[in-house]
Protein backbone atom coordinates (compact mmCIF):
# COMPACT_ATOMS: atom_id res chain seq x y z
CA UNK A 1 0.00 0.00 0.00
CA UNK A 2 1.38 3.43 -0.89
CA UNK A 3 2.50 5.70 1.91
CA UNK A 4 0.51 8.88 2.60
CA UNK A 5 1.96 12.18 1.51
CA UNK A 6 3.58 13.98 4.44
CA UNK A 7 3.77 17.60 3.18
CA UNK A 8 1.96 19.42 5.97
CA UNK A 9 3.41 22.95 5.73
CA UNK A 10 1.39 25.84 4.34
CA UNK A 11 2.48 26.94 0.88
CA UNK A 12 5.19 29.57 1.10
CA UNK A 13 5.94 31.97 -1.71
CA UNK A 14 9.03 31.71 -3.85
CA UNK A 15 11.37 34.62 -3.16
CA UNK A 16 14.11 36.08 -5.35
CA UNK A 17 16.87 35.63 -2.76
CA UNK A 18 17.83 33.18 0.03
CA UNK A 19 17.64 36.03 2.55
CA UNK A 20 14.04 36.75 1.64
CA UNK A 21 13.19 33.06 1.78
CA UNK A 22 14.57 32.88 5.31
CA UNK A 23 12.28 35.75 6.30
CA UNK A 24 9.27 33.77 5.14
CA UNK A 25 7.07 32.74 8.06
CA UNK A 26 7.53 29.05 8.83
CA UNK A 27 4.16 27.66 9.87
CA UNK A 28 4.25 24.65 12.18
CA UNK A 29 1.26 22.40 11.44
CA UNK A 30 -0.96 21.02 14.19
CA UNK A 31 0.62 18.27 16.25
CA UNK A 32 -0.53 14.89 14.94
CA UNK A 33 -3.07 13.13 17.10
CA UNK A 34 -1.10 9.89 17.03
CA UNK A 35 2.59 10.48 16.57
CA UNK A 36 3.97 7.08 17.49
CA UNK A 37 2.75 3.54 18.14
CA UNK A 38 1.32 2.79 21.58
CA UNK A 39 3.97 2.01 24.14
CA UNK A 40 3.92 -1.49 25.56
CA UNK A 41 3.76 -1.56 29.35
CA UNK A 42 7.20 -2.62 30.65
CA UNK A 43 7.55 -4.46 33.95
CA UNK A 44 7.75 -2.36 37.09
CA UNK A 45 11.36 -1.80 38.08
CA UNK A 46 12.82 -1.89 41.56
CA UNK A 47 12.39 1.27 43.58
CA UNK A 48 9.38 3.42 44.27
CA UNK A 49 6.79 4.21 41.59
CA UNK A 50 5.64 7.84 41.50
CA UNK A 51 2.34 8.35 39.67
CA UNK A 52 1.36 11.66 38.09
CA UNK A 53 -2.06 12.59 36.79
CA UNK A 54 -5.34 14.44 37.48
CA UNK A 55 -6.51 11.62 39.76
CA UNK A 56 -3.17 10.96 41.42
CA UNK A 57 -1.53 12.41 44.51
CA UNK A 58 1.00 14.15 42.27
CA UNK A 59 -0.67 16.54 39.84
CA UNK A 60 2.48 17.73 38.06
CA UNK A 61 5.54 16.17 36.49
CA UNK A 62 7.68 18.91 38.07
CA UNK A 63 6.65 17.64 41.52
CA UNK A 64 7.67 14.09 40.60
CA UNK A 65 11.05 15.35 39.36
CA UNK A 66 11.73 16.83 42.80
CA UNK A 67 10.55 13.80 44.80
CA UNK A 68 11.87 10.85 42.78
CA UNK A 69 15.12 9.21 43.88
CA UNK A 70 17.64 7.22 41.89
CA UNK A 71 16.26 3.81 40.97
CA UNK A 72 12.63 4.95 41.02
CA UNK A 73 10.04 4.97 38.23
CA UNK A 74 7.80 7.89 37.29
CA UNK A 75 4.53 6.98 35.56
CA UNK A 76 2.55 9.79 33.94
CA UNK A 77 -1.09 9.28 33.04
CA UNK A 78 -2.05 10.01 29.43
CA UNK A 79 -3.15 13.55 28.67
CA UNK A 80 -1.86 17.04 27.92
CA UNK A 81 0.37 18.82 30.45
CA UNK A 82 0.93 22.51 29.70
CA UNK A 83 3.95 24.39 30.98
CA UNK A 84 4.90 21.43 33.17
CA UNK A 85 8.69 21.67 32.75
CA UNK A 86 11.26 19.83 34.83
CA UNK A 87 14.93 19.26 35.65
CA UNK A 88 15.89 15.64 36.28
CA UNK A 89 19.07 15.12 38.31
CA UNK A 90 18.73 11.50 39.46
CA UNK A 91 21.45 8.95 38.79
CA UNK A 92 19.04 6.35 37.40
CA UNK A 93 15.38 6.80 36.49
CA UNK A 94 12.63 5.40 34.26
CA UNK A 95 9.98 7.86 33.07
CA UNK A 96 7.08 6.46 31.08
CA UNK A 97 3.62 7.34 29.85
CA UNK A 98 0.80 5.02 30.91
CA UNK A 99 -2.71 4.64 29.49
CA UNK A 100 -1.80 6.34 26.21
CA UNK A 101 0.41 9.22 25.13
CA UNK A 102 1.49 12.14 27.28
CA UNK A 103 1.72 15.49 25.49
CA UNK A 104 4.01 18.11 27.04
CA UNK A 105 3.26 21.57 25.61
CA UNK A 106 5.78 24.26 26.59
CA UNK A 107 3.30 27.17 26.52
CA UNK A 108 6.17 29.64 26.78
CA UNK A 109 7.77 27.98 29.80
CA UNK A 110 11.12 26.22 30.06
CA UNK A 111 13.25 24.55 32.72
CA UNK A 112 16.17 26.89 33.56
CA UNK A 113 15.58 28.77 30.31
CA UNK A 114 16.72 25.66 28.41
CA UNK A 115 14.10 23.03 27.60
CA UNK A 116 10.87 21.29 28.51
CA UNK A 117 13.02 18.68 30.26
CA UNK A 118 16.66 18.97 31.30
CA UNK A 119 18.42 15.62 31.84
CA UNK A 120 21.60 15.73 33.94
CA UNK A 121 24.37 13.16 34.29
CA UNK A 122 22.24 10.11 34.97
CA UNK A 123 20.95 6.93 33.35
CA UNK A 124 17.48 7.69 32.00
CA UNK A 125 14.90 5.69 30.06
CA UNK A 126 12.04 7.81 28.66
CA UNK A 127 9.09 6.51 26.63
CA UNK A 128 5.72 7.66 25.32
CA UNK A 129 6.00 11.48 25.49
CA UNK A 130 5.37 14.30 23.00
CA UNK A 131 7.57 17.38 23.45
CA UNK A 132 5.96 20.37 21.76
CA UNK A 133 6.88 24.02 21.23
CA UNK A 134 9.99 24.70 23.34
CA UNK A 135 11.35 28.19 22.60
CA UNK A 136 13.78 30.29 24.67
CA UNK A 137 15.62 33.57 24.25
CA UNK A 138 18.93 32.13 23.02
CA UNK A 139 17.10 30.08 20.35
CA UNK A 140 18.29 26.77 21.80
CA UNK A 141 15.02 25.75 23.40
CA UNK A 142 14.77 21.96 23.28
CA UNK A 143 12.22 19.28 23.88
CA UNK A 144 14.97 17.51 25.86
CA UNK A 145 18.31 19.07 26.77
CA UNK A 146 20.74 16.24 27.51
CA UNK A 147 23.62 17.35 29.71
CA UNK A 148 25.50 14.09 30.12
CA UNK A 149 25.12 10.48 31.20
CA UNK A 150 23.08 7.89 29.35
CA UNK A 151 19.72 8.66 27.78
CA UNK A 152 17.37 6.29 25.96
CA UNK A 153 14.33 7.87 24.27
CA UNK A 154 11.71 5.56 22.77
CA UNK A 155 8.33 6.18 21.11
CA UNK A 156 8.53 9.94 21.60
CA UNK A 157 7.60 12.92 19.42
CA UNK A 158 9.52 16.20 19.13
CA UNK A 159 7.44 18.81 17.31
CA UNK A 160 7.90 22.53 16.70
CA UNK A 161 10.76 23.08 19.18
CA UNK A 162 13.85 25.16 18.46
CA UNK A 163 15.74 21.85 18.85
CA UNK A 164 14.17 18.44 19.25
CA UNK A 165 16.94 16.91 21.36
CA UNK A 166 19.99 19.05 22.17
CA UNK A 167 23.14 17.70 23.84
CA UNK A 168 25.83 20.01 25.12
CA UNK A 169 29.52 20.11 25.97
CA UNK A 170 32.32 17.60 25.62
CA UNK A 171 31.01 14.40 27.23
CA UNK A 172 33.12 11.49 25.91
CA UNK A 173 31.48 8.97 28.27
CA UNK A 174 27.89 9.96 27.46
CA UNK A 175 25.53 7.95 25.27
CA UNK A 176 22.27 8.81 23.53
CA UNK A 177 19.93 6.19 22.05
CA UNK A 178 16.77 7.06 20.09
CA UNK A 179 14.24 4.36 19.17
CA UNK A 180 11.06 4.62 17.06
CA UNK A 181 10.61 8.36 17.57
CA UNK A 182 9.52 11.24 15.34
CA UNK A 183 11.16 14.65 14.87
CA UNK A 184 9.31 17.25 12.80
CA UNK A 185 9.28 21.04 12.32
CA UNK A 186 12.03 21.71 14.85
CA UNK A 187 14.43 24.61 14.30
CA UNK A 188 14.37 28.38 14.66
CA UNK A 189 14.98 29.22 11.02
CA UNK A 190 18.56 30.36 11.62
CA UNK A 191 20.33 27.24 10.37
CA UNK A 192 21.89 26.77 13.82
CA UNK A 193 19.08 24.71 15.37
CA UNK A 194 18.05 21.25 14.26
CA UNK A 195 15.68 18.31 14.60
CA UNK A 196 18.43 16.54 16.56
CA UNK A 197 21.73 18.07 17.62
CA UNK A 198 24.21 15.67 19.23
CA UNK A 199 27.32 17.21 20.79
CA UNK A 200 30.73 15.69 21.54
CA UNK A 201 29.51 12.53 23.28
CA UNK A 202 30.89 9.00 23.08
CA UNK A 203 28.11 7.22 21.23
CA UNK A 204 24.87 8.08 19.44
CA UNK A 205 22.42 5.59 17.93
CA UNK A 206 19.05 6.03 16.26
CA UNK A 207 16.81 3.25 14.96
CA UNK A 208 13.30 3.03 13.50
CA UNK A 209 12.72 6.78 13.59
CA UNK A 210 11.22 9.40 11.26
CA UNK A 211 12.95 12.78 10.85
CA UNK A 212 11.40 15.41 8.59
CA UNK A 213 10.78 19.13 7.92
CA UNK A 214 13.50 20.79 9.98
CA UNK A 215 13.19 24.59 9.82
CA UNK A 216 16.32 25.49 7.83
CA UNK A 217 18.62 23.42 10.08
CA UNK A 218 19.56 19.77 9.62
CA UNK A 219 17.38 16.72 10.05
CA UNK A 220 20.24 15.21 12.07
CA UNK A 221 23.54 16.71 13.23
CA UNK A 222 26.00 14.75 15.36
CA UNK A 223 29.51 15.34 16.68
CA UNK A 224 29.58 12.01 18.53
CA UNK A 225 32.67 9.83 18.34
CA UNK A 226 30.59 6.81 17.24
CA UNK A 227 27.32 7.09 15.30
CA UNK A 228 24.98 4.22 14.42
CA UNK A 229 22.08 5.27 12.18
CA UNK A 230 20.14 2.11 11.35
CA UNK A 231 16.75 1.66 9.63
CA UNK A 232 15.30 5.18 9.70
CA UNK A 233 13.43 7.51 7.38
CA UNK A 234 14.90 10.99 6.91
CA UNK A 235 12.77 12.79 4.34
CA UNK A 236 12.14 16.50 3.91
CA UNK A 237 9.49 15.81 1.29
CA UNK A 238 7.91 18.44 -0.94
CA UNK A 239 7.64 21.54 1.22
CA UNK A 240 10.48 21.07 3.69
CA UNK A 241 13.50 23.38 3.65
CA UNK A 242 16.03 21.60 5.82
CA UNK A 243 19.74 21.91 5.10
CA UNK A 244 21.68 18.62 5.33
CA UNK A 245 19.70 15.46 5.89
CA UNK A 246 22.63 14.16 7.96
CA UNK A 247 25.67 16.11 9.11
CA UNK A 248 28.67 14.67 10.94
CA UNK A 249 30.75 17.87 11.02
CA UNK A 250 33.72 16.47 12.97
CA UNK A 251 33.78 12.99 11.44
CA UNK A 252 34.06 10.11 13.91
CA UNK A 253 33.03 6.53 13.25
CA UNK A 254 29.75 6.64 11.30
CA UNK A 255 27.67 3.62 10.24
CA UNK A 256 24.61 4.36 8.06
CA UNK A 257 22.68 1.18 7.31
CA UNK A 258 19.25 0.63 5.78
CA UNK A 259 18.04 4.25 5.81
CA UNK A 260 15.60 5.93 3.41
CA UNK A 261 16.94 9.46 2.85
CA UNK A 262 15.16 12.03 0.68
CA UNK A 263 16.08 15.63 -0.07
CA UNK A 264 13.26 17.99 -1.02
CA UNK A 265 13.28 20.50 -3.84
CA UNK A 266 13.34 23.52 -1.46
CA UNK A 267 16.44 22.43 0.45
CA UNK A 268 18.73 25.10 1.93
CA UNK A 269 21.81 22.99 1.06
CA UNK A 270 22.05 20.46 -1.75
CA UNK A 271 24.37 18.06 0.15
CA UNK A 272 22.45 15.14 1.67
CA UNK A 273 25.09 13.43 3.86
CA UNK A 274 28.04 15.54 4.99
CA UNK A 275 31.10 14.19 6.83
CA UNK A 276 33.93 16.26 8.31
CA UNK A 277 32.87 19.67 6.95
CA UNK A 278 34.08 21.44 10.12
CA UNK A 279 37.29 19.46 10.52
CA UNK A 280 38.07 15.87 11.48
CA UNK A 281 38.34 16.03 15.27
CA UNK A 282 38.22 12.39 16.41
CA UNK A 283 40.87 9.73 16.77
CA UNK A 284 39.05 7.58 14.18
CA UNK A 285 37.25 9.07 11.18
CA UNK A 286 35.50 6.46 9.03
CA UNK A 287 32.25 6.56 7.07
CA UNK A 288 30.30 3.47 6.04
CA UNK A 289 27.05 3.43 4.06
CA UNK A 290 25.36 0.11 3.35
CA UNK A 291 21.98 -0.57 1.74
CA UNK A 292 20.64 2.98 1.94
CA UNK A 293 18.21 4.54 -0.53
CA UNK A 294 19.14 8.18 -1.21
CA UNK A 295 16.67 10.25 -3.25
CA UNK A 296 17.46 13.78 -4.44
CA UNK A 297 14.40 15.76 -5.55
CA UNK A 298 16.37 19.01 -5.84
CA UNK A 299 15.98 19.72 -9.57
CA UNK A 300 19.33 21.50 -9.98
CA UNK A 301 21.49 18.64 -8.80
CA UNK A 302 23.30 18.09 -5.53
CA UNK A 303 25.61 15.76 -3.66
CA UNK A 304 24.47 12.47 -2.18
CA UNK A 305 27.52 12.02 0.07
CA UNK A 306 30.43 14.38 0.73
CA UNK A 307 33.43 13.41 2.87
CA UNK A 308 36.32 15.68 3.79
CA UNK A 309 39.87 15.02 2.57
CA UNK A 310 41.85 13.14 5.17
CA UNK A 311 39.00 10.80 6.09
CA UNK A 312 40.56 7.52 7.13
CA UNK A 313 38.11 5.30 5.23
CA UNK A 314 34.93 5.67 3.19
CA UNK A 315 33.06 2.53 2.23
CA UNK A 316 29.85 2.42 0.17
CA UNK A 317 28.11 -0.93 -0.34
CA UNK A 318 24.83 -1.71 -2.14
CA UNK A 319 23.40 1.81 -1.95
CA UNK A 320 20.71 3.08 -4.31
CA UNK A 321 20.95 6.67 -5.64
CA UNK A 322 18.04 8.45 -7.31
CA UNK A 323 17.98 11.89 -8.91
CA UNK A 324 20.55 14.39 -10.16
CA UNK A 325 23.91 14.78 -8.50
CA UNK A 326 26.91 12.71 -7.54
CA UNK A 327 29.42 11.82 -4.83
CA UNK A 328 32.26 13.96 -3.44
CA UNK A 329 34.60 11.47 -1.80
CA UNK A 330 38.34 11.27 -1.09
CA UNK A 331 40.37 9.62 -3.80
CA UNK A 332 40.93 6.59 -1.56
CA UNK A 333 37.51 5.06 -0.98
CA UNK A 334 35.61 1.84 -1.65
CA UNK A 335 32.43 1.93 -3.70
CA UNK A 336 30.93 -1.51 -4.21
CA UNK A 337 27.71 -1.99 -6.15
CA UNK A 338 26.34 1.54 -5.92
CA UNK A 339 23.43 1.79 -8.36
CA UNK A 340 21.76 4.86 -9.80
CA UNK A 341 18.20 4.59 -11.13
CA UNK A 342 15.31 6.79 -12.19
CA UNK A 343 12.16 7.45 -10.14
CA UNK A 344 10.29 5.08 -12.43
CA UNK A 345 11.98 2.19 -10.61
CA UNK A 346 9.78 2.79 -7.56
CA UNK A 347 6.22 1.84 -6.66
CA UNK A 348 4.98 5.40 -6.03
CA UNK A 349 7.77 7.93 -5.50
CA UNK A 350 5.38 10.90 -5.54
CA UNK A 351 4.06 9.55 -2.24
CA UNK A 352 7.53 8.72 -0.91
CA UNK A 353 7.10 4.99 -1.45
CA UNK A 354 10.56 3.91 -2.59
CA UNK A 355 10.01 0.19 -2.79
CA UNK A 356 11.21 -1.17 -6.12
CA UNK A 357 8.36 -1.95 -8.49
CA UNK A 358 7.78 -5.06 -10.63
CA UNK A 359 9.00 -3.57 -13.91
CA UNK A 360 11.76 -6.14 -14.26
CA UNK A 361 14.39 -4.09 -12.46
CA UNK A 362 17.10 -6.56 -11.43
CA UNK A 363 19.42 -5.24 -8.76
CA UNK A 364 20.90 -8.38 -7.29
CA UNK A 365 22.46 -8.10 -3.85
CA UNK A 366 26.13 -8.98 -3.65
CA UNK A 367 28.06 -9.60 -0.47
CA UNK A 368 31.12 -7.47 -1.06
CA UNK A 369 34.00 -7.26 1.35
CA UNK A 370 33.90 -9.17 4.61
CA UNK A 371 33.65 -6.02 6.74
CA UNK A 372 30.67 -4.63 4.79
CA UNK A 373 27.49 -4.30 6.87
CA UNK A 374 24.61 -6.54 5.82
CA UNK A 375 21.22 -5.32 7.06
CA UNK A 376 19.08 -7.75 9.02
CA UNK A 377 15.96 -5.54 9.13
CA UNK A 378 14.34 -2.56 7.45
CA UNK A 379 12.36 0.55 8.27
CA UNK A 380 8.58 0.27 7.78
CA UNK A 381 6.61 3.50 7.93
CA UNK A 382 5.58 4.73 10.39
CA UNK A 383 8.16 4.16 13.11
CA UNK A 384 8.64 0.44 12.80
CA UNK A 385 11.56 -1.89 12.20
CA UNK A 386 10.81 -5.35 10.80
CA UNK A 387 13.37 -8.11 10.61
CA UNK A 388 14.27 -9.80 7.34
CA UNK A 389 13.89 -13.55 7.03
CA UNK A 390 17.02 -13.77 4.92
CA UNK A 391 19.82 -11.68 3.42
CA UNK A 392 18.83 -8.68 1.26
CA UNK A 393 18.09 -9.47 -2.37
CA UNK A 394 18.06 -5.95 -3.86
CA UNK A 395 20.22 -2.88 -3.51
CA UNK A 396 18.89 -0.12 -1.27
CA UNK A 397 17.01 0.11 2.02
CA UNK A 398 13.71 -1.52 1.09
CA UNK A 399 13.41 -5.21 0.32
CA UNK A 400 10.46 -7.14 -1.20
CA UNK A 401 7.57 -7.71 1.22
CA UNK A 402 8.13 -11.46 0.98
CA UNK A 403 11.42 -10.95 2.83
CA UNK A 404 9.84 -9.23 5.84
CA UNK A 405 9.14 -11.15 9.02
CA UNK A 406 5.67 -10.17 10.13
CA UNK A 407 5.11 -9.46 13.82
Amino acid sequence: MALPAMGLLRDWLDAPSPAERRRTVFVVPPVPELAAPPVAEPPVLEGKVWRVGPQEALLSIAAAAKLARSGDTVEVQAGTYRGDVAVWGQKQLTIRAVGGRVRLVADGRSAQGKAIWVIRNGDFDISGFDFVGAKVADKNGAGIRFEGGRLRVAHCLFWGNQNGILTIGNQPDSQLEVVSSEFGYNGDGDGQSHNIYVGRIGRFSITGSYLHHADTGHLLKSRAAVNEVFYNRLSDEDRGRASYEMDFPNGGVVHLVGNVVQQGRRTENSVMVSFGAEGLAHRRNTLQLANNTLVNDQPYGGTFVRAAPGTERVQLTNNLLVGPGGLQLPMEHTDFNTRKVDWSAFVQPARYDYRLNDSGMSLAYQGGQAEAAVPSAQYVHPLQVQRLNGPPVVVGALQPESLLTRP
